[in-house]
């Protein structure tokens, strides 16, 4: 009975935090819908201003819904996100479903492999500093949290590429792999590490990887601070509660309070942080992929914005705070699942 009762307020606390998560969604749309429209003008004048004329101008303006009032545009915006529809670059041509599907995957992967080298980092380190708490490792990895989540992730891709690629030559420092592996492997996914895969080409997977630490390590130091602090602190926390000392009494070993107690109750508030550091990640990917010359959505978005092209701007951020809604619902329900004590009653 009580298994069928959880059960049923598993699902309820899931249906709630679908529902509060439509009126996030409005808002994103709504601020990104009048970030836009800040600027002065408009997509077609913006980007194509000087190479049409003033009939072609007004034309191409009154087809995209350009000259009507904002309020129209506004409803107008919504239909389309809803529809699918998130608009078509005014540079190039495509669609952003277009530029989601070639440029989307290169971020995806630097992202996961970034998260991937922040739990690495950020997990052992941030326990280790909790549990021996005021010692001297504690005060060096707390500097070292400190650090990383403060410096710039541009500052420490370029003196990563000065330090790893120029003076020990290492690691090489922009692309996703060596101009000759990106010749021979046939582009199938638009990531030369899986399009390797596929092909079975090791030397080029082995190439591929390599290329991939610089930037994946740059941007996950970058939340291995914020994972650092936070578990820390909760681990502070969790060793000092009573049932961590009752286990002391008992006589198991300090190992296995801190792993099999201690860190486990102590992630819970950190899996609900680290999933609103996807956004953080997205956010730096920006600036990483600027850095290390990886053909990824932040590469990509940049190029916009200095052609001006808000039409593929505006579809490409919509997208990301899609995402980061997408990605808050699913930490919420992944909390409730882990602990029992988040869902409403």
């Amino acid at each position: 009975m009580s298994g069928s009762s959880g059960g049923g307020r598993l699902a309820s606390y899931v249906a709630m935090r679908v529902v509060l998560a439509i009126p996030m969604v409005m808002v994103l749309l709504t601020l990104v819908f009048l970030l836009m429209r800040v600027a002065p003008g408009d997509p077609i004048q913006a980007a194509l201003g000087g190479h049409l004329t003033p009939e072609q101008l007004a034309e191409r303006q009154a087809a995209a819904g350009y000259d009507r009032s904002l309020m129209e545009q506004y409803f107008i915006y919504f239909g389309e996100v809803f529809s699918g529809n998130l608009g078509t670059s005014v540079t190039d041509g495509r669609t952003v479903g277009q530029i989601l599907a070639e440029n989307g995957l290169p971020t995806l992967v630097l992202t996961l492999a970034s998260l991937i080298v922040a739990l690495v980092i950020g997990l052992p380190l941030g326990i280790l500093s909790g549990r021996f708490q005021s010692s001297g490792l504690d005060t060096g990895v707390r500097i070292f949290g400190i650090v990383t989540y403060a410096a710039p992730v541009f500052f420490i891709g370029l003196l990563a590429q000065l330090f790893f690629g120029v003076y020990l030559g290492w690691l090489p420092t922009s692309g996703q792999a060596s101009p000759l592996v990106q010749a021979l492997v046939e582009p199938i996914t638009n990531v030369v590490l899986f399009d390797a895969i596929a092909a079975g080409d090791w030397d080029s997977i082995k190439d591929a990887l390599i290329h991939l630490v610089l930037p994946s390590v740059t941007l996950g130091l970058l939340v291995s601070g914020v994972l650092i602090r936070l578990l820390r602190v909760n681990m502070i926390q969790t060793l000092k509660s009573d049932y961590i000392e009752a286990a002391t009494a008992r006589g198991i070993s300090g190992p296995r309070i801190v792993i099999a107690h201690g860190f486990r109750n102590a992630m819970v508030p950190v899996i609900t942080v680290m999933g609103l550091q996807v956004a953080m990640l997205l956010g730096g990917a920006v600036l990483t992929e600027q850095t290390f010359n990886w053909p990824g959505i932040g590469s990509v978005l940049v190029q916009y914005l200095n052609n001006r092209d808000y039409a593929a701007v505006q579809g490409i951020i919509t997208v990301f705070a899609l995402v980061v809604v997408a990605i808050s619902v699913l930490i919420d329900v992944i909390t409730g699942l882990i602990d029992p004590r988040v869902r409403f009653d």
